[in-house]
């Protein structure tokens, strides 16, 4: 998977939101706030492609958490970015 083209994350009033920017994006016509793991987790998917299981490492890098906890955190954002289709 990959993070689609046009969509950015931005600093907005304090909150970390991702946002669409130029064409690629022009349907979205929303904001999505982020928390800081969740915004984490969007700032490693930027490097490129990744996978449900090349983030939960990340996340257990970063943070004390399990890798079965962490990999059943990331397929959580990650349905939710692909139900908002911001990923592919």
């Amino acid at each position: 998977m990959k993070i689609k083209s046009g969509f950015v994350l931005r600093d907005v009033c304090g909150e970390k939101v991702i946002m669409g920017e130029g064409i690629g994006a022009l349907d979205f016509g929303r904001l999505l706030c982020l928390n800081e793991t969740a915004a984490f987790l969007w700032e490693a998917a930027t490097a490129g492609e990744f996978t449900i299981e090349s983030l939960a490492e990340k996340l257990c890098q970063e943070y004390e958490v399990s890798l079965d906890q962490a990999i059943s955190d990331v397929t959580a954002i990650v349905e939710q970015w692909q139900d908002v289709k911001v990923v592919e």
